[in-house]
Formats: C-alpha cells, sequence, structure tokens
C-alpha cells in the first residue's frame, strides 16, 4: 500500500502550473462530451434510421476530423495554438446547437462534419502546447495527467448523458455538450499564458525546408497507419458498442452510459500510477504492443458471453487496459520525434490517424453488424487488431524498443 501511495505521489508531483491548466479545461470540455456517445441511439431511436444509415451519418464525423486535424496543425505550424484552442471550443460548442433542430440524414450529416472539424483544430493545437510545457523526463506523465482529465470528464459524462437522455431527452445532451466547451475556453482564456513568442515561433523560411517534413518521415507514416488501425478497433467502444448493448444485451442508456463511464473511471484510478512505474524503463513500443493485444481479448470476451453484465464489464475493463497501455506511448512518441518547426504538422497526422479511424469504425463495425451480425463484427476486429500488434512488433524491432526521448 506504501509503495502505490507513493507511485500517486510521484504521478502528479512537479508537473507544470500550464499543464494542470489544460487538463482542467479538458475536464470540463469532456464532462459535457456525450454527443458521439449516443448520437447513433438518437438516430436509431428518436429519428428511426437504420443502424447502418446511422454508422454512415457518424462517419461523417470522421471526415470531419480529418480534415479539421489538418487544418489544426497547419494552422499551429503559423499561430498561436493558445488562439487556435480558444476558437475551437467556442465555434464547435456553437455548432453543436444546430443539432437542435436538424432532422434530416443530409443536414444532420453536414452539422457533424462541420463539429467534428472545428472541434478537432484543438488536437494539434493542445498537442503542441503540451510539448511547449514539457521536458523530456515529465511528458509522458503530463500526457497521462491531460487524459485522466479527459476521462474523469468522460467518466462523468457518458454517466449523466444515459440519465439526461432516457429523462430529459437526447436533445438536452447537445445543450450541455455545448456549454461545457465554452466553459472549457473560458478556463483557457483566463488562466492559460498567450506567450508573444509564439505567434513568430515557426518563420515561413524554416517551413519551406521539405527535408524536415513528416511526409517525408517514412517510419512515422507506418506508425500512423498503425495508429489509425489500432484506432479502428478501439472506437467500437463508441461507434458499435452502444448498439450491441442496446440491441442484443437489451441494456438501457443508463446503463450503457454507466459501463462507458466505468471506462473513464478505470483510467482516472490506474494509468497515473501506472505510466509512472512504467515510464521510467522507456519501452515505448513494449508498452504499446501490450495495449494492442488487449483488444483481441476484449473482443473474445463479449464473444463467448453475450447478455450476461459481468462479461460486459469485463470487457471495459479489458479495453481500459489497451487505452492505458497504448495511447499515452503513441501519443508521446508522436510529439517527441519531430522538429520543433514540425510539431503541427506531426501531431496534425497523429490526429488525422483517429479521424480515420472514426470514419472507418462507425462505418465497418455498423456496417459488418447490420448485414452479418455482431459475432463476425467481433471475428473481423480479432483478427485486425491482432495484425496491427504484429506491425507495431515490427516497427518496434526496427526502430529499438526503448523511448526516444
Amino acid at each position: 500500500m506504501t509503495f502505490i501511495l507513493s507511485l500517486y505521489k510521484e504521478a502528479f508531483s512537479n508537473l507544470q502550473r500550464n499543464i494542470w491548466i489544460l487538463a482542467i479545461s479538458m475536464f470540463i470540455n469532456r464532462s459535457g462530451s456525450m454527443v458521439l456517445l449516443f448520437t447513433s441511439l438518437y438516430l436509431t431511436n428518436e429519428l428511426n434510421f437504420s443502424i447502418v444509415n446511422a454508422g454512415l451519418v457518424l462517419s461523417f464525423y470522421g471526415i470531419g476530423s480529418v480534415l479539421g486535424s489538418y487544418l489544426g496543425g497547419w494552422l499551429t505550424d503559423r499561430r498561436s495554438h493558445f488562439d487556435i484552442m480558444v476558437f475551437s471550443l467556442i465555434l464547435s460548442g456553437f455548432i453543436l446547437l444546430f443539432l437542435l433542430v436538424v432532422t434530416t440524414p443530409i443536414a444532420i450529416s453536414v452539422v457533424i462534419f462541420f463539429y467534428a472539424l472545428s472541434a478537432d483544430m484543438f488536437r494539434p493545437a493542445n498537442s503542441a502546447a503540451i510539448a511547449d510545457y514539457t521536458t523530456a523526463t515529465d511528458r509522458t506523465r503530463s500526457v497521462s495527467l491531460v487524459r485522466l482529465a479527459v476521462n474523469l470528464g468522460f467518466s462523468v459524462g457518458p454517466a449523466v448523458g444515459g440519465f439526461v437522455a432516457l429523462y430529459l431527452g437526447y436533445k438536452w445532451l447537445f445543450v450541455i455538450d455545448a456549454f461545457t466547451s465554452f466553459a472549457a475556453a473560458i478556463m483557457l482564456y483566463m488562466y492559460l499564458p498567450r506567450k508573444k513568442s509564439e505567434q513568430n515561433r515557426h518563420k515561413n523560411e524554416v517551413l519551406a525546408d521539405s527535408s524536415t517534413s513528416a511526409y517525408r518521415d517514412y517510419r512515422y507514416l507506418i506508425f500512423i497507419l498503425l495508429v489509425a488501425l489500432y484506432g479502428v478497433c478501439f472506437f467500437q467502444l463508441f461507434a458499435s458498442m452502444p448498439q450491441f448493448f442496446n440491441t442484443v444485451c437489451h441494456y438501457s442508456e443508463d446503463t450503457i452510459g454507466l459501463l462507458l463511464a466505468l471506462n473513464g473511471l478505470l483510467v482516472v484510478i490506474i494509468e497515473m500510477p501506472l505510466i509512472t512505474a512504467l515510464e521510467k524503463k522507456k519501452l515505448i513500443f513494449r508498452y504499446i504492443i501490450i495495449g494492442v493485444i488487449c483488444l483481441p481479448i476484449s473482443f473474445l470476451i463479449l464473444q463467448f458471453g453475450q447478455g450476461i453484465m459481468l462479461f460486459a464489464i469485463l470487457y471495459t475493463l479489458m479495453i481500459t487496459m489497451s487505452e492505458i497501455y497504448a495511447m499515452p506511448f503513441m501519443f508521446n512518441y508522436a510529439i517527441s520525434r519531430p522538429p520543433k518547426e514540425r510539431q503541427g504538422q506531426y501531431s496534425a497526422l497523429y490526429s488525422i490517424s483517429y479521424g480515420l479511424a472514426n470514419i472507418a469504425a462507425p462505418l465497418v463495425g455498423l456496417g459488418i453488424a447490420g448485414k452479418y451480425g455482431f459475432n463476425t463484427m467481433f471475428y473481423f476486429f480479432i483478427a485486425l487488431s491482432i495484425l496491427v500488434a504484429i506491425g507495431f512488433s515490427l516497427l518496434g524491432k526496427n526502430q529499438g524498443v526503448k523511448s526516444i526521448d
């Protein structure tokens, strides 16, 4: 017990003040993040869309995410990451309110596209801010603190969102999410310093040197492809699992919300002390591979325990361990590899990988489930996640398993 308490103390000590501000703002924002989790149920249960059509509409989130990440990366290399983060939060909040009045598939797809575009401009700017405010010795812990805040909010959001959807109606989710975006923007504006040096940090003549471009870093591009494939498997937690829990397991919205909240709560409890213990060994790819291997195990759990709550909880635990092991070290690699003048570009590619995953996850997951059933979907993702683990293993051997810090 003393050892565990010492790990918690070490995990939260000597982190930069600005990282804490970023973390608190992310907690505020993610406490209202209910839209992506419950939109598929909103489309099928309230607007009577088919599962396949709901997946098609949700894929526009991924398209907007890809373009938003690219735009955010381009702007981050040329403007203050402070301005981009605040602008992104405010704009995405306003766009989200349009879901209160649109009901047709085309209109909803357009709103979701522009919401994702504006919201995911935030990601490269946030990555650049973390890189700016950290050093090699505290970067992984800083990443984990921000992720802790995100997941703490994520444990609040789905739990509240499930009850809101069930008792007040789905449209209240959009209102709550919009106003938490505004609150997060106010938090950053009031407390995060806007350094003047950031405005001129990246000169056009430096950016003109194509030899430092992320698009010429072929090892990094392979890494991005593997991250995207990992994301397609992991994002079934949001894309297809709510439908599986609702239609196959017959869980209500509040129960689904609590299961999703458990994911965030487990990350909050486990990740920071675990990462504090692991990062000292600096074995980035080994931990990523462990995280990816948790994916097929999680799908197998659901495959053999359909409808039984214990197996749903075990699935949530295993998918959470995948996230805890893989994502912080993926992020560390992504923001530690580039030269400073290419921070935005590299971070944009990393964000784009998840944007592509958000496009593919509902299309592939709900598409297979709608035509062939959830069992076939599970087998598909078991095979894909095993291939991704093999890919990271090969990349790790060529790279060397140690951190680049």
